[in-house]
């Protein structure tokens, strides 16, 4: 057998496959692909932030969450939650997010639940009006400035909150001592009396 035929072919796989590899690498370092590890030598947050893309989290998001959690957490009557990491990292996303999820959950099961249900049915709609009362629970204008000041510059009048915030300013008038008493009649139907 001649070398030479066998050296041919071999030659010619070799060849080609080396033209392969470098086509390859040059496509891999086009410049619509992204840095090259060059500049990514020179910037190392840039290289950081391309190896765990996840790492950066969108402030606005963030802001979002906290101030849905700090609303639930005022109109709860509870301290609000702090927390002192960057609103630019993942931690302060988990946080967050964590303390709205709960705040809203919290929120939806106000503690005397069922006695503000008993009354509205004996009351009036959620959007009820009327003058001199106004909501599912028939509160008037002092109530309304004694127990939710904010909810009344911010919203207006009872008629206007939803049934959730009307019955956490329920729940503050009964954590404050009056118990059921701004509602002597529907209170005694409903047996709280």
């Amino acid at each position: 057998m001649n070398p030479q035929r066998f050296l041919l072919p071999v030659l010619a796989i070799l060849l080609i496959g080396a033209a392969t590899v470098a086509t390859l690498a040059a496509a891999s370092a086009l410049p619509g692909r992204g840095p090259t590890p060059a500049v990514l030598k020179k910037r190392p947050a840039l290289a950081r932030a391309r190896k765990d893309p996840r790492r950066h989290v969108n402030p606005a998001t963030v802001r979002r969450l906290r101030s849905a959690a700090w609303r639930w957490q005022a109109l709860m009557g509870v301290r609000p939650a702090k927390s002192y990491a960057s609103l630019h990292g993942r931690r302060a996303f988990r946080y967050w997010s964590v303390q709205a999820r709960h705040m809203r959950w919290l929120a939806a099961h106000p503690p005397h639940r069922r006695a503000w249900l008993c009354i509205h049915r004996l009351e009036g709609s959620w959007s009820d009006s009327g003058d001199p009362y106004w909501g599912g629970l028939q509160m008037d204008r002092g109530f309304m400035e004694t127990y939710a000041p904010k909810e009344l510059l911010r919203r207006g009048w009872a008629n206007r909150w939803t049934p959730l915030e009307q019955m956490w300013v329920a729940e503050r008038a009964h954590r404050s001592g009056r118990g059921y008493s701004p509602w002597p009649n529907t209170a005694h139907y409903c047996g709280l009396l």
